[in-house]
């Protein structure tokens, strides 16, 4: 039996995951998908927020200060990418600056440290390529950036590396509660007996919920789309530039990432359907005004990709996380959306402390390994690091990825390491093959190859993401044959 079940492989579950690692005790995650990080935490701002922007006394303004602080220490051990570069709301009349100042007193009554209004003159030489129209800014020198993906893959691989098990493509279809007070996690590869649930699943947090017979609560999807701009536009802005915020979104914001690119977006849309992430030509223009509003000169034509995720608002438009007082053992962790990014790291710890309420004990494990196995960046080297890289391992001498410059031996690397890539997607997300200018135009057939030797698989079992995406859907003489081509057609 376990001791805990994590539902969800996002960056909260995840983060959760790693907490409770540091303790000695038998803890699986399920996740539905075919890797983590496959839902909100794929597809969101990746902005580590300062904390001015929620409601005094709610858990967002709580656990987002609180988690703000814990990200510099927390990348550090996990070898991710942050940059602590700051944001600005800005504001481009009279009526926005006087709500900056509301930002400004609620920002500091959450606790945010070194929050400043500038005007003008200031505001435009930290940011020339800002609208003349913009007159004021809050500045929170406290914002940052993550890539929110490659964390919640960091925080699985520690977690791994500690003891914890992943089941993957392992949809919850149930959840029952024993004679002895146990809980039974049911999912198609198996079922799972546990002292305790975490009902992290995003989106579907309130389906769990209500499968256990614990509290009823609704989650709604908010979609958000995003245009992503080539690498060569990253210096358009410095900071995460976000408009006065309105009372349901913080609006469409102009930001760079921890990649070099730059992207615009989101807009803010509550939809039914929990499984659409699609991008539409209404939302696309709606993203387009709302950024250039902030930056007028966006190069559109060099735009690359376009995304949209799904954020999980809940009926109370705060974050819920409680032990439930109808089953005991089950503990909610819903309605996650943002500064959920954020609030993951200090929503793990008050996890913690719900689960030591609940009676469960915690030892500490005097071998808990802190740091998950060092990832090298071939693109980040410079020449003479690359040429001894080379002469270790050849695989770093072969460029897979041309636009973002990865190697044959970082895919290995991600196919290989703790909960390790098992598609196209999950390489992508690892390592970035894919994420340039061509889109995985060039490199995916490479992948693809690479992925089906590493794994000893035919190519026809590869898939873009799991299950039902299959890249490869027969050979081609097989195919003649069945149309009555010759056997020697190729």
């Amino acid at each position: 039996m376990e001791d805990v079940v994590i539902i969800g492989g996002g960056v909260t579950g995840c983060s959760i995951a790693r907490e409770l690692s540091r303790y000695d005790m038998k803890i699986t995650l399920v996740e539905k998908e075919e890797d983590v990080a496959c839902g909100t935490s794929k597809g969101n701002s990746a902005i580590v927020h300062a904390g001015f922007d929620a409601s005094p006394g709610t858990w967002k303004a709580k656990l987002n200060v609180a988690g703000n602080k814990l990200y510099p220490a927390l990348c550090e051990e996990l070898d991710v990418p942050f940059k602590l570069n700051g944001s600005l709301v800005v504001a481009i009349n009279e009526e926005e600056e006087m709500a900056l100042h509301e930002l400004l007193d609620r920002g500091e009554t959450n606790g945010v440290k070194g929050l400043r209004i500038i005007k003008r003159d200031e505001l435009h030489a930290l940011e020339p390529n800002l609208s003349p129209d913009a007159r004021a800014a809050l500045d929170a020198p406290t914002g940052g950036l993550v890539c929110p993906y490659e964390l919640t893959i960091a925080l699985a691989e520690n977690a791994n590396q500690n003891g914890v098990k992943f089941w993957l493509n392992a949809p919850v279809i149930g959840i029952d509660v024993q004679e002895d007070f146990s809980l039974l996690v049911k999912t198609p590869k198996g079922n799972i007996k546990t002292k305790y649930i975490i009902n992290a699943a995003g989106l579907f947090a309130d389906e769990v919920s209500k499968m256990a017979g614990a509290e009823e609560y609704t989650i709604t999807p908010r979609k958000g789309e995003y245009l992503v701009f080539d690498k060569q536009f990253g210096n358009l802005a410095k900071k995460a530039i976000f408009p006065t915020p309105t009372k349901i979104s913080k609006g469409i914001l102009v930001c760079p990432t921890v990649d070099g690119n730059i992207f615009i977006g989101p807009n803010s849309n509550n939809i039914e359907d929990k499984n659409d992430t699609g991008v539409n030509a209404p939302g696309i223009e709606e993203i387009i005004k709302g950024g250039k509003k902030l930056v007028p000169d966006l190069p559109l034509k060099n735009v690359i990709t376009s995304f949209a995720g799904l954020r999980a608002v809940s009926n109370t438009n705060d974050f819920i996380i409680e032990a439930s007082k109808l089953v005991k053992g089950f503990i909610n962790v819903g309605g996650i959306q943002s500064p959920g990014l954020t609030s993951a790291p200090a929503i793990a710890l008050m996890v913690r402390e719900i689960l030591l309420e609940e009676g469960l004990t915690l030892k500490e494990k005097r071998e808990f390994i802190p740091h998950r196995p060092k990832k090298l960046r071939f693109r980040e080297l410079d020449n003479e690091e690359r040429q001894k890289l080379i002469k270790q391992n050849p695989a770093y001498g072969h460029v897979i990825c041309r636009c973002e410059t990865v190697t044959e031996a970082e895919i290995i690397d991600a196919i290989r390491r703790p909960v390790g890539a098992r598609s196209i997607d999950a390489v992508k997300r690892r390592t970035r093959a894919g994420m340039g200018r061509c889109q995985g135009g060039f490199c995916s057939p490479r992948v693809l190859e690479i992925l089906t030797r590493e794994l000893g698989v035919d190519p026809l079992e590869i898939t873009k993401k799991g299950p039902g995406s299959n890249l490869l859907v027969g050979r081609i003489k097989e195919f003649l044959q069945d149309e009555g081509g010759d056997d020697n057609d190729k």
